[in-house]
């Protein structure tokens, strides 16, 4: 049975409920409720038993997918013994115990938010609360430090070779590969979108032209004129988030924290990989390639994290910061607070399988051939990722909701599979750096202690000046296929925005030595 047109019912009707309700999870269950019930006959409540028994627990049981489900709760549970251990509170003092001036200050900040790549909520909390003392101290105003949080969190999590969110694209470019019948590496496939990831890169690439440069344009540099000359960190009136908003990253009380604690997991982790991916390849029978292209990414990346939550465990207990018993309930906490990437994951493979059944990839690719250039599909696929996560706050719906539209483009155009899934990863993300109820977003603000508000209006246009740059790299990958070629093209065009923004909006700040001549005259 082919459903034309109405075979886009499933995917639309989940895009305009996330919009209406801002909550994917029962957006994307209507989706499949819509689908299975088109499946039999438009009855609804065949819909609804057949939305269980033939999409939702078949994906469920499908063992790549548990895979996926497991490597997600170990991930989880690391985060949460590196919280409670402090490691990444000491690398912090260490970084500020360095810092002279605002540059510094800002500059400091910007690394610690790359070093913590693996996970955006730890990022976000961590690196705002840790360095908001830091920071306060040179001056530099609280919305500064929330713009710098924010564009280092969720950017490095798509740009490092491991964390929560590649675990989370990997089940869904899995699911994917199963349903094209192609063959390969889920996670190399991610690697391969790396890149192409233009406005991460370039988000990332503003963040330090602006600290370098000095350079600050639109409603922020008026709050870092406020903030340097007055002293005000916020403004009058603001409402900065409450200290309760900051309980998931309090480490033991009384504890002094170790760098080793951070440290030590991290590199067990990113070293027990390589070897894994090997060994599930089959080296030495097959030669380096074969081995890493027949390597099973999700089995290695589980038991690395396993190996790395043990070792992080084993670290907290030998120092006495909590007891075996206390162990197994950080484990268990770490599993609980991936509760949420569960429901989406499977839900975002049941639409996949939806979509699939109904024809709907093979209805867009018609379309899209029959209208639309491959070279403008990267730029759209930017563009609506963008769109989706402004108006639903959400990178994680978004790619749930639109990797499975774009892979089969992909597939059948004959276009670069890693292009268009990094057009939709850094649709994503633009969107969430621009939305006011993205989850990220509230959180740089909290761990920053910044008005929230203050934070969007701040932020907004340095995320449109890394957008439109993106666009322009993805227009021109879309053209020439070189990822090279893109991105030094997206960096020219953002350095000569950022300037010329900077001399037509910008605001002279002033530096230390200002303020020392200030403070003597």
């Amino acid at each position: 049975m082919t459903f034309g047109i109405l075979s886009l019912l499933p995917p639309v009707i989940a895009i305009a409920l996330a919009l209406v309700t801002r909550n994917v999870i029962p957006a994307l269950f209507a989706g499949v409720w819509l689908g299975a019930t088109m499946l039999h006959g438009w009855n609804p409540f065949m819909g609804l038993y057949a939305s269980f028994s033939d999409i939702i627990l078949p994906n469920l049981a499908d063992e790549g997918n548990a895979t996926v489900l497991a490597y997600c709760g170990f991930f989880g549970v690391l985060i949460v013994i590196l919280q409670r251990t402090g490691g990444a509170h000491a690398i912090a003092y260490a970084i500020s115990n360095k810092v002279k001036t605002a540059r510094g200050a800002q500059g400091s900040s910007a690394l610690f938010g790359i070093i913590i790549f693996f996970e955006d909520y730890f990022n976000a909390l961590t690196v705002g609360s840790v360095m908001r003392p830091v920071t306060d101290k040179k001056h530099v105003s609280r919305e500064k430090l929330a713009y710098i949080v924010d564009s280092t969190s969720a950017p490095m999590c798509l740009l490092g070779p491991v964390s929560t969110w590649v675990v989370f694209i990997m089940g869904l470019i899995g699911a994917q590969f199963v349903e094209l019948g192609v063959s390969g590496s889920e996670y190399l496939m991610y690697l391969s979108t790396i890149p192409f990831n233009f406005y991460s890169i370039l988000a990332l690439l503003l963040v330090g032209i602006l600290i370098w440069k000095k350079w600050d344009f639109g409603p922020m540099a008026k709050v870092e004129h406020r903030a340097r000359t007055t002293g005000k960190l916020i403004r009058d009136g603001a409402e900065p988030p409450t200290d309760d908003q900051m309980g998931d990253v309090e480490m033991v009380e009384g504890h002094t924290p170790k760098k080793r604690n951070m440290i030590v997991p991290i590199v067990v982790l990113l070293v027990i990989i390589p070897p894994m991916f090997l060994w599930t390849g089959g080296f030495p029978e097959h030669d380096l390639i074969t081995a890493v292209g027949e390597a099973n990414g999700g089995l290695s990346i589980l038991l690395a994290a396993f190996v790395a939550g043990i070792v992080g465990l084993a670290m907290g207990m030998q120092q006495k910061l909590f007891s075996f018993k206390e162990a197994m309930s950080l484990y268990v906490s770490g599993f609980r607070s991936m509760m949420v990437v569960y429901i989406i994951l499977v839900l975002a493979w049941s639409i996949g399988s939806i979509t699939s059944k109904l024809g709907t990839a093979d209805y867009l690719v018609d379309f899209a051939e029959q209208t639309t250039s491959p070279a403008v599909i990267p730029v759209l696929l930017f563009i609506f990722g963008a769109i989706i996560a402004f108006t639903t706050g959400t990178s994680y719906g978004t790619f749930a909701i639109m990797i499975p539209i774009a892979m089969p483009i992909a597939a059948t155009m004959d276009m670069s599979m890693a292009l268009t899934i990094a057009a939709v990863l850094s649709g994503g993300i633009f969107g969430d750096h621009c939305s006011p109820i993205s989850d990220t977003t509230i959180l740089s603000s909290a761990g920053s202690s910044s008005d929230h508000i203050d934070h969007v209006n701040t932020q907004i246009p340095y995320a449109m000046t890394a957008g439109i740059s993106g666009i322009i790299a993805f227009f021109t990958a879309g053209v020439t296929g070189s990822a090279v070629l893109s991105l030094v093209l997206g960096a020219v065009v953002l350095v000569v925005l950022a300037f010329l923004l900077n001399k037509f909006w910008g605001k002279r700040i002033p530096q230390e030595d200002d303020l020392n001549a200030q403070s003597e005259s």
